[in-house]
């Protein structure tokens, strides 16, 4: 056959009625199929369209169902996946030098398009035809249609979403054509759905089709990828074919689907979606515009991500014991959607309707998705893994992720609360105090979450803190009795560690469970508390924590039970000191009170007495500090119980302790400086009745140990004590001493660069003010224009600076940056037990890491922007900058 048969065959066929094309089918099928060609064929491409527009049109519509793909799909698809790819070769090739100036190859480029569009459209009345035979198609009946199909499905999308590189720049003059083209292949893929979602499958079908629908669903997952950013119903609908034949032929294929490929599309295009929505609007923020285009495409796109959210939902229900290896990447998800969303410190600044309007059509729709995982094994191994090392913006998505799961788990069967509460290396409880601790810039701010406080009101903003505090206590409130071990040990483990608001965190918690237990629980927990206090050295910071918690659960004791730790714990013993110094004496009933305290009050004086009348040995002076403790203990708490004469022998035994303190020796002994501390606070409940010289004898000595730069303990407690002295009226030997101390002092105090110690110290300053009767020593307390000027702004409650919501937010960020660093340091020195530690294996930074360090940078950068638009750089700034820039220079050489 020449070259012009095809087209002489074409003007004859087109004459031919319906019958006479039904009679002479099995004569001109052979012919039509010889015509095409297999090499490249240039400008007859139009003319071999038509033959496969005849072919369609007049000559499909006369074979059975049952022979179409022996007679017709596999001979006529294979050649028209030919004409396809010379065709996409063809465009791409002229396309490079397409310009308005050549005409000539502009109209071929436009004609190869057409041919494209014509080509499409043939297609998809084939495949309509197909849908019109029966209400269920055979598989095998129609084997080569459905990949043949997907193919120029996809590459024609492909060459869509390429085009701007493509026709490097002259998109304006196909722009129609390309328009076109698009619109063919999404009715050509919606076509192709209709007809795949006809095909019944069941237990006795071929491994030919279940191999076949298993391909086909692989390659519109690959659509998938390829129009996620083209179109958003093309591309909900095309998910939406996935999703509805992976569960219609759940049973037959559910071995053979790449479950991991779809998850991790699915979670890919639903953090797009999620972005897009966040960018969309924060632009409307920016620009403070709130309805038009920019509002319909928001809601469009929130809708979008509803759809993939429910998508994730069914198919993690279905198919979950297929995603053990995919447990990180659903766990990511919500890490990712939570960091980029308020409150994360690492959101994007978004309206408050538009805040709600994703929460509630979309987070509402993604919440359910944990409700499958739960009773997954691997999963809750991901989430409690220890070896998570998430960086700083993921730190907060965690704690709500956990805090979820809690939410969640009092509904479970039990077998699902002993999976989380037990965990494999950490349980539920352990994790989430490890959580809290890395948020220490969401504390510090603090953010703030909605919570419902009262049913039937509407949800109120509380901070990160309430927020935890209250979720983990009615968690608490439904864990079994058999997973009090692990909700003991996470809170022990947590008031006992070194983050102070974590410990906090596990004090309120444990306070909630002794009220909210039984008497008899409480009791025990008390009675442990204060073993571990009697048996660790009291110079642990643990120990104090220890202190605060047992102050806090005598309140909750049971009167009888209160007896009975007073019983054990005997007062008078001066072994208990060390427990009995940490209680708040107003938790016990009066008559008990009154007892305990007159008893540690004489035990605790024994105790000093033997000292002082000992070598005053500095090494002994521990329990000496126990006993003075113990007697704050009593004077702040049941002072006015005590005896006068009690009181005497008290402030005797203070008096002599100041005969021999020396401001060298309190210097260089931390005990002694925690001796200091504790006489200055006794002294403040007799400040009335000291004698001159002990008056005077307490102010040399402070005066001189302030030449020595004492610790900021020993500061905070001369603060405490000269805030009393305004009830003192100085006798008038004294005054010509001690006044000019005293104003020193506060002078000095006052222009402390310690912010502590600074505020204290001007609360202390105005408490002076107010009683004292020297009102002349006031103002010779405040010696520079700079003191006189943050006092006066203290009483006027004026803020000294006033720090923008974007200054605070990158200083939290820097802050959270080296308490993690402080932190991670101090289980190192816990963990070390004097012996060299093994050698670990050196792996490599992570890219979580290296976006970690890059994110800091960049935050760094933009708190310096910040600080340039509100003023002038200091002079060695630009200095500065340019020995970054050179350091900056030589990492970027370091990675090429």
């Amino acid at each position: 056959m020449s070259q012009t048969d095809p087209e002489l065959l074409l003007q004859e066929l087109g004459g031919w009625d319906w019958d006479l094309c039904r009679r002479e089918l099995p004569a001109v099928l052979p012919r039509l199929l010889i015509s095409f060609p297999g090499g490249r064929f240039g400008c007859w491409m139009s003319c071999f369209a038509g033959v496969l527009r005849i072919l369609t049109e007049m000559f499909l519509p006369h074979i059975s169902l049952a022979d179409l793909e022996q007679t017709f799909f596999s001979k006529v698809l294979p050649k028209t996946l030919q004409l396809f790819d010379n065709l996409m070769y063809e465009l791409s090739s002229e396309a490079k030098g397409l310009t308005s100036q050549n005409t000539e190859l502009c109209s071929t480029v436009r004609t190869l398009l057409q041919t494209m569009v014509q080509l499409l459209e043939t297609l998809t009345g084939c495949v309509r035809y197909v849908c019109t035979l029966q209400e269920c198609v055979p598989l095998e009946s129609i084997r080569t249609l459905p990949s043949s199909v997907l193919y120029v499905i996809k590459n024609t999308f492909m060459h869509c979403k390429d085009s701007e590189s493509v026709y490097c720049g002259h998109l304006h003059l196909i722009s129609d054509l390309l328009q076109a083209t698009f619109k063919e292949a999404y009715s050509l893929q919606k076509q192709l759905m209709e007809l795949l979602d006809m095909i019944s499958m069941d237990s006795a079908s071929t491994e030919d089709n279940i191999t076949d629908m298993v391909s086909v669903i692989h390659t519109v997952l690959e659509i998938c990828s390829v129009i996620s950013s083209m179109d958003h119903a093309l591309h909900a609908n095309t998910w939406k074919f996935i999703i509805k034949q992976s569960l219609k032929h759940h049973s037959l294929l559910q071995c053979r689907l790449k479950h991991s490929d779809i998850l991790s599309g699915l979670c890919k295009d639903t953090l797009l979606s999620f972005h897009s929505c966040l960018q969309l609007a924060e632009q409307m923020k920016m620009s403070e515009i709130q309805e038009g285009t920019d509002l319909r495409l928001f809601q469009k796109t929130v809708k979008l991500c509803r759809f993939f959210a429910n998508s994730l939902v069914h198919y993690t229900k279905q198919f979950l014991s297929f995603f053990a290896d995919s447990c990180s990447q659903l766990h990511q998800l919500f890490l990712q959607i939570y960091s980029k969303f308020p409150p994360s410190l690492y959101a994007p600044e978004i309206s408050e309707v538009h805040r709600d309007e994703i929460s509630r059509v979309f987070l509402v729709a993604l919440d359910p998705l944990i409700n499958p995982l739960l009773p997954f094994s691997p999963f809750m191994e991901q989430v409690l893994s220890e070896k998570l090392d998430l960086p700083p913006e993921q730190q907060l998505p965690q704690c709500l992720v956990l805090i979820t799961i809690m939410d969640k788990l009092s509904s479970q069967p039990e077998e699902v609360q002993t999976l989380w509460n037990t965990g494999k290396s950490l349980s539920l409880f352990s994790a989430l105090f490890f959580s809290f601790q890395q948020c220490s810039g969401e504390l510090s701010f603090p953010v703030c979450l909605p919570e419902v406080i009262s049913t039937g009101q509407p949800a109120v903003p509380i901070t990160l803190y309430h927020y935890v505090c209250v979720h983990l206590c009615s968690f608490i409130a439904s864990t079994l009795p058999s997973h009090f071990p692990q909700l003991e040990y996470a809170l022990l483990d947590a008031v006992l560690g070194s983050s102070m608001i974590t410990s906090l965190l596990a004090m309120d918690s444990w306070c909630f469970l002794a009220r909210y237990g039984t008497a008899e629980l409480c009791a025990h927990h008390v009675v442990v508390i204060a073993h571990l206090i009697k048996t660790w050295p009291s110079d642990c910071y643990q120990v104090s924590a220890l202190g605060v918690l047992l102050r806090r659960m005598l309140f909750l004791m049971a009167p009888d039970h209160q007896a009975k730790f007073a019983h054990k714990f005997l007062p008078e013993e001066e072994e208990n000191l060390a427990v009995w110094q940490h209680i708040s004496l107003k938790a016990l009933n009066p008559d008990l009170r009154k007892r305990v305290a007159c008893q540690l009050c004489v035990a605790g004086l024994a105790r000093c007495r033997r000292w002082l009348n000992s070598r005053r040995a500095v090494g002994e002076l521990r329990p000496v500090n126990t006993a003075l403790s113990v007697l704050l203990a009593a004077y702040n708490f049941a002072g006015d119980t005590l005896e006068a004469e009690l009181q005497a022998s008290i402030l005797g035994v203070l008096g002599q302790f100041w005969t021999f303190l020396q401001a060298k020796q309190v210097s260089d002994e931390p005990c002694l400086q925690q001796t200091l501390c504790l006489l200055l606070h006794l002294l403040e409940f007799f400040i009335q009745a000291l004698d001159v010289q002990l008056i005077t004898q307490v102010f040399a000595l402070q005066s001189s140990l302030f030449q020595l730069d004492p610790p900021d303990n020993v500061r905070l407690a001369m603060v405490d004590f000269l805030s009393s002295m305004g009830k003192v009226f100085i006798p008038q030997e004294a005054q010509r001493q001690v006044a000019p101390q005293l104003s020193c002092l506060f002078a000095s105090l006052l222009a402390d660069q310690t912010w502590l110690i600074h505020q204290h110290a001007l609360e202390a300053f105005m408490h002076f003010a107010e009683e004292t009767s020297h009102e002349d020593v006031v103002p010779q307390c405040l010696n520079s224009e700079e003191t006189k000027n943050k006092v006066v702004s203290f009483l006027a409650k004026t803020r000294q600076v006033e720090e923008t919501t974007e200054a605070r937010t990158e200083r939290m960020k820097q802050e959270r940056i080296t308490c993690s660093a402080q932190f991670m340091k101090m289980a190192g020195e816990l963990e070390s037990t004097g012996e060299p530690l093994a050698k670990r294996a050196c792996h490599p930074p992570s890219e979580e890491q290296y976006k970690s360090a890059v994110g800091t940078m960049e935050g760094a950068v933009e708190a310096v922007k910040l600080l340039l638009r509100k003023g002038s750089p200091p002079p060695w700034l630009a200095v500065k900058l340019e020995a970054l820039h050179t350091a900056i220079a030589i990492l970027r050489d370091s990675v090429r």
